[in-house]
């Protein structure tokens, strides 16, 4: 099931074995898996989605950088 959240600060994930990207603040909706998480955005006309490692998303949000929707 999505959840909605906010990211408000520094959140980056990697595509491969690229560099890092930012994912710009503002409103997300959220899916988890079992091992991963799954972000999806939407700005302006651009969808951005990003796919980060579950302990990833739990330390950005303990850290305070993605704010779940309650």
């Amino acid at each position: 099931m999505a959840q909605t959240a906010r990211i408000v600060g520094k959140v980056e994930y990697r595509e491969g074995d690229g560099p890092n990207i930012a994912i710009r603040p503002g409103p997300v909706e959220v899916v988890q898996g079992l091992n991963d998480v799954t972000l999806s955005w939407v700005d302006e006309e651009t969808h951005g989605v990003a796919a980060m490692p579950l302990a990833d998303f739990k330390r950005y949000v303990a850290e305070g950088q993605i704010r779940l929707d309650a």
